[in-house]
């Protein structure tokens, strides 16, 4: 038995599969339990740090109602006296804030304040007649009428036909350039182009989203999109509330996840680590900790590229799901929410074409809530039913429910694939929970 991680989109997608437990005196330990020595684990991410691929790495693995095993090597930065990686540490996740967004729509669905196949329109009027370009990637913006309305269902699952500009192309890229559609934050330094040209607020965000013709008809391809930071619009809609105070309310306090930020507070930049981008063989600082783009508050909540969090913090919310929507006695879903967001929730006849063809291996995949969903389990991939996504920085989080095993790895540095980190920790994992 043994587990492959899935690399997404553009270096913004990523998933895996793992396994660890706890290790009891006088028997033969079982897999779970053997992984909890973390032998391999833990000289992997010793490895990663002594031969300078990044200076810091936290790797998160736990099973069923075990404590939390943290693997972690190195430091938050590269600078002298900076502090060592933990579980505490806090790391920009980028796209790994997507299944936080999805989960907490399903949260409004559980409150009957959404529904799966109800039009978005409802709660964002600009979006009552929307139009499909002609040409997806061409030179022109020419488009007829959509013949289907963009539903809360294809903003989770990126099938409402939005774009996005890491992978958008011609005519609509230039637009969505054009239009400041960026929901997304790198460094001081090219945020305030960014800035001037982004919509101010979410609201306005979205209405301007709308403006724009779409990639393709809604419910029927699966295309990576801004989708989870519009449903930040819908959310504050639905909910009454901001977006940020409805993550805040329903899952960060009741979690206990103290160190989850859209903003991080000055007092906690000691704690902050660095963002690297590999030129080459040569690292440069991306972003720095200290001095951070992420110490001042972004234009609005980016409902699909904008938290810091530790370790911990993401381990709280996948040990939540894991559990069924309950964590220490608190109830944030019901389990039949929870079954359905990590569900399959593509409308039937989904071309998954791009999703199922991205330079990986292993078992067909749907997509939930915000994540990605094993159809199928196949001897080297994450079992059925696992859900989970990454971050362009590296960041991956899973859940593999018939192992009863989630993860979470945090370290910052892009692209992600300059180093073969989630190829190498599979091998490691599988390593630790050989008999």
């Amino acid at each position: 038995m043994r587990m492959k991680f899935l690399v997404g989109v553009a270096a913004m997608l990523a998933l895996a599969g793992g396994a660890a437990g706890i290790v009891q005196a006088q028997t033969a330990p079982t897999p779970a339990e053997h992984a909890a020595r973390g032998a391999a684990a833990q000289a992997l991410v010793d490895r990663y740090v002594a031969e300078g691929k990044v200076p810091g790495l936290v790797v998160a693995v736990g099973v069923g109602e075990h404590p939390t095993h943290y693997f972690s090597a190195g430091k938050i930065s590269a600078d002298a006296g900076a502090a060592p990686a933990g579980p505490d540490s806090l790391w920009r996740v980028y796209s790994m804030t997507k299944p936080l967004t999805g989960m907490a729509a399903m949260i409004l669905v559980q409150e009957g304040k959404l529904k799966l196949d109800q039009p978005i329109s409802d709660f964002i009027p600009a979006f009552k007649n929307m139009r499909v370009l002609d040409t997806p990637d061409g030179d022109s913006l020419a488009s007829h009428p959509a013949t289907h309305p963009i539903t809360v269902r294809n903003l989770l699952t990126h099938t409402a036909g939005l774009g996005y500009t890491i992978i958008t192309k011609g005519a609509l890229l230039a637009e969505y350039n054009r239009l400041g559609l960026n929901p997304a934050q790198v460094n001081t330094t090219l945020e305030p182009n960014m800035r001037s040209a982004r919509p101010a607020t979410l609201e306005a965000f979205a209405n301007q989203v709308a403006t724009l013709p779409l990639v393709a008809e809604p419910g029927t391809k699966w295309s990576y999109s801004i989708g989870l930071d519009v449903m930040g619009r819908v959310i504050e809609v639905a909910s009454g509330m901001p977006f940020d105070t409805f993550l805040q309310k329903k899952i960060f306090d009741p979690l206990g996840m103290k160190s989850t930020y859209f903003t991080v507070p000055g007092s906690e930049v000691g704690r902050f680590a660095t963002n690297y981008f590999y030129m080459g063989g040569n690292r440069v600082v991306a972003d720095a900790g200290a001095g951070s783009q992420w110490l001042i508050p972004p234009s609005f909540p980016y409902g699909g590229a904008g938290l810091v969090m530790s370790a911990r913090d993401y381990d709280r919310f996948l040990h939540m799901l894991q559990d069924h929507g309950t964590l220490d006695g608190v109830q944030v879903m019901k389990p039949e929410t929870v079954a359905l967001g990590m569900s399959d929730l593509l409308p039937a006849g989904t071309d998954t074409s791009l999703l199922n063809n991205l330079g990986r291996t292993g078992g067909k995949l749907g997509f939930g809530a915000g994540g990605s969903v094993y159809l199928e389990s196949v001897a080297g991939s994450p079992s059925k039913g696992t859900y989970g996504w990454g971050g362009a920085a590296g960041t991956i989080a899973w859940i593999d429910p018939v192992r009863g095993v989630r993860g979470t790895v945090m370290v910052n540095y892009m692209p992600s694939e300059q180093w073969p980190l989630r190829a190498d920790l599979n091998k490691a994992l599988f390593a630790d929970i050989a008999p």
